[in-house]
């Protein structure tokens, strides 16, 4: 029988035990722990009161490899799904190995002292996993992860030439506080901040940070304006297709954001630099959290909708092609379902289907690998039956449209 390890209790994680709570034929046992074991407790009861399951919480030092690697011995799952930070990736990628278990997470690895989308510090385990004859899936969210697949099946099944990817990500939610972050606030705040960067003819081109706009046309959303940033998809992209003339990734932000974010940083609050404060260190961007809402709490007061998708421009049968694939998501939808908005959900539910695509083993091989590595017809059914319904259109408009 199968057993899962979900370690983190924010957003994200609570999606993750809901959705796993809803297929007990491929996740009969689950476990979830965190360091705050009262955040465990009420997805426990959450749960509970929303699918009749019962799962098991437990305490857990996420930086902490040899307590992480106790509780695995402990528990003994055939899976680890890390929903934690992502500076925490490479103490629960060393957990795993000692323990012997697979591994699953939503985003790359962070340093905590240099805001950096970078693989190469998971990669570099690759032989290592082999070795041991485990697996590692990384980026099995939604921007990483869906938007990976999406790619993968674009190349497999719509094109023969695969040009140019852009990845589109707009969240027209409101939540009705002047300044929010729908996912954690130092995470959010450092990769916005960060520099652009995009990838065109085999090089990386850098950009000021939210430099690059263009203006697009959401379905079921309107005219939002999307800033060009990096993200850490665009570099398995271009590794894993590197046919691939150009890949960018856009985000929408709303005014009222943009601008407390400016204020914020002029002032210094968004530093990761550690200052003196009454005699003690204190890291600004991690007093600010605390400050700040919960994102997890934003479930019941969110309203409005997520689009996420990727334009794919190029050939098939010998012309030219573009193809949106794309999903929309409603956040109070999300929350009478989960208890959390899209944010988390788009997130967590594509964590659980690339969970189940390793316990099913239609997606396992030993190493450590990105989403668009295994075969999407898999993964993109599962979305259509757990909640992230895509559609596929033809796009009409010329993408170089789309300012570089």
């Amino acid at each position: 029988m199968n057993k899962v390890l979900i370690i983190g209790a924010g957003g994200v994680g609570n999606v993750v035990a809901h959705k796993c709570a809803r297929a007990p034929g491929v996740f009969p046992e689950i476990m979830l722990a965190s360091r705050t074991l009262s955040k465990c407790a009420a997805i426990r009861d959450a749960v509970e009161q929303r699918t009749g399951r019962r799962i098991g919480i437990a305490p857990v030092d996420a930086d902490d490899v040899e307590q992480t690697t106790a509780l695995i011995r402990r528990y003994r799952p055939n899976l680890l799904i890390n929903v934690a930070l992502p500076y925490q990736d490479l103490s629960l990628m060393n957990a795993c190995l000692a323990a012997g278990v697979d591994y699953l997470d939503t985003a790359n690895y962070e340093p905590p002292d240099e805001a950096k989308f970078e693989y190469r510090w998971q990669w570099a385990y690759r032989e290592r996993f082999e070795q041991a004859g485990l697996m590692a899936l990384l980026g099995s969210g939604f921007d990483p992860g869906v938007t990976n697949v999406y790619c993968a099946y674009a190349q497999q099944q719509l094109f023969d030439e695969v040009h140019y990817v852009d990845i589109l990500d707009c969240n027209a939610g409101e939540h009705g506080h002047p300044f929010a972050t729908n996912f954690n606030p130092e995470i959010n705040i450092r990769e916005v901040t960060a520099r652009g960067r995009y990838w065109e003819q085999g090089t990386w081109h850098d950009t000021d940070p939210l430099s690059v706009t263009t203006d697009f046309d959401f379905p079921e959303v309107g005219v939002r304006k999307a800033y060009l940033m990096h993200h850490e998809e665009l570099e398995s992209l271009a590794k894993h297709f590197p046919e691939i003339e150009r890949a960018r990734f856009w985000m929408t932000f709303g005014a009222s954001y943009l601008k407390h974010l400016e204020v914020l940083q002029n002032v210094g609050m968004t530093s990761i630099e550690p200052i003196e404060f009454q005699g003690q260190q204190i890291v600004p961007i991690q007093f600010l959290k605390a400050l700040l809402p919960d994102p997890a709490s934003l479930g019941p007061r969110t309203h409005g909708k997520t689009n996420i998708g990727c334009i794919v421009t190029g050939e098939k049968d010998g012309k030219p092609v573009s193809r949106y694939v794309y999903n929309i998501c409603d956040h109070q939808a999300c929350y009478r379902e989960t208890n959390a908005q899209a944010v988390s959900y788009t997130t967590g539910v594509p964590a659980m289907i690339g969970a189940m695509m390793m316990l099913t083993s239609q997606w396992m091989r030993p190493g450590v690998w990105n989403m668009e590595e295994f075969d999407p017809d898999p993964f993109m059914a599962a979305l259509n039956a757990h909640g992230l319904p895509w559609t596929d259109i033809e796009f009409a408009v010329d993408i170089d449209a789309l300012p570089e």
